[in-house]
């Protein structure tokens, strides 16, 4: 199996550092942006890209959940977890098959977050 690519963006460098390294530790590979046209870059020019992590307030032309509705409608096959520590959405402004978490969130959240992101990527292996 091959190495998941999880795109991982807040405008906070110790959250993306320590997310980062999480991934890395998992196995993964991770790579960062600091808002979202940052990400939607990255996503236009790496298309291993399998999984975003991406916190709703971020300076930039759109916040989290924004970039969230754009990479469900651009790149449906990646799975989008959402986080915030003063943002809780309501499930109709998420994209569907998303996942919210609040900040302060615990490692063990995150870390069970993307377990199942990317089982789930493994189980519907067509797209890709």
């Amino acid at each position: 199996m091959s190495e998941i690519v999880v795109l991982i963006v807040d405008d906070e460098p110790l959250i993306r550092m320590d997310l980062a390294d999480m991934v890395q530790d998992a196995g993964h590979v991770a790579l960062e942006a600091a808002h979202a046209d940052e990400a939607i870059g990255l996503l236009e020019t790496q298309p291993a890209i399998r999984i975003l992590v991406t916190d709703i307030e971020m300076p930039g032309s759109m916040d989290g959940l924004k970039l969230a509705a754009a990479v469900r409608e651009r790149w449906p096959p990646v799975v989008i977890i959402v986080t915030s520590g003063r943002v809780l959405p309501a499930t109709t402004q998420l994209p569907s098959e998303t996942v919210f978490l609040g900040k302060p969130y615990q490692g063990a959240a995150m870390s069970a977050a993307l377990n199942d992101a990317v089982a789930t990527l493994r189980r519907g292996k067509s797209t890709g």
